[in-house]
């Protein structure tokens, strides 16, 4: 039987891909300007002073043995802290939301939380190379057990990027190691990174490309996909919003985790004042 979650996904990922197409023509109108593009700058950047609530919509097929599919949205808020006038302490927060089908075995699925990652950056004013260290947390809020690891885990963070006006690149990476929580299962391991590449235009649209790296040391398997995206800074009422629509793109991986393809649809509410 299909999942409900899975329309309610489907119609998500319609209305945003037309409300970005349709962004062309209210920029025009618009004609944002320089302002628009600072804010598209400020949202490459993961450890921008700048709280954003990013809704991140991922769809995949063909997962594993049983062709599998899953959607999941990632509840995604960036807060700052201005610790001192040379230092900003950026908290981000990943909180998945997943409902699949056929991944675990044939005929079987899942819905709900999965675990946790929190990341603390620690990221002083640089002019330049911009640079964030911290630590990164696993946190188990898996409300089915084949959703999450039963694991707190504990690593370190970085974040290291180049950002000129219209122009972002760089990378964000971090290592989790498991040190407590329900010993029958598995140990958590793993590293993972974004490298990203992204340039901004003065109307808040924008291009990129970014890979994502997953390595599982406890399972020895790799995984990494390739996106190219497109994005968009816009307002509904008085509210600044930008979409983003973007292939996820297998590159390598098990046959066991590795999708067929998927696609990602974000959609950021942003909040520029705070």
């Amino acid at each position: 039987m299909k999942s409900p979650l899975s329309n309610i996904s489907n119609k998500y990922l319609y209305v945003t891909f037309c409300l970005l197409l349709s962004y062309g023509v209210f920029a025009q109108e618009e004609k944002a300007g320089a302002s628009a593009q600072e804010l598209a700058d400020k949202l490459a950047n993961p450890v921008a002073s700048l709280i954003s609530v990013p809704l991140q919509n991922n769809l995949t097929y063909g997962i594993g043995a049983y062709n599998g599919s899953k959607y999941q949205i990632n509840i995604q808020p960036v807060i700052p802290f201005k610790l001192s006038d040379n230092l900003n302490l950026i908290t981000r927060y990943i909180l998945p939301v997943v409902d699949q089908q056929d991944v675990t075995g044939e005929n079987t699925h899942e819905f709900g939380l999965s675990d946790a990652t929190v990341t603390a950056f620690f990221a002083p004013k640089t002019k330049g190379i911009i640079l964030g260290v911290g630590p990164a947390f696993l946190v188990p809020t898996a409300t089915e057990k084949f959703l999450g690891t039963e694991k707190f885990g504990i690593g370190p963070s970085v974040l290291v990027m180049h950002q000129g006006k219209g122009l972002s690149i760089g990378f964000i990476a971090n290592q989790i190691w498991s040190v407590a929580g329900n010993e029958d299962r598995a140990d958590f391991n793993q590293f993972y990174t974004q490298i990203f590449l992204t340039h901004s235009y003065k109307s808040g649209a924008s291009l990129g490309i970014t890979s994502e790296i997953t390595q599982n040391w406890e399972g020895n398997t790799t995984l990494i996909t390739i996106s190219p995206n497109v994005g968009a800074i816009t307002k509904l009422g008085g509210q600044t919003m930008q979409f983003a629509v973007m292939p996820l793109i297998p590159i390598v991986g098990h046959s066991s985790i590795r999708p067929d393809w998927g696609l990602r649809a974000v959609v950021a509410f942003v909040f520029p004042g705070s």
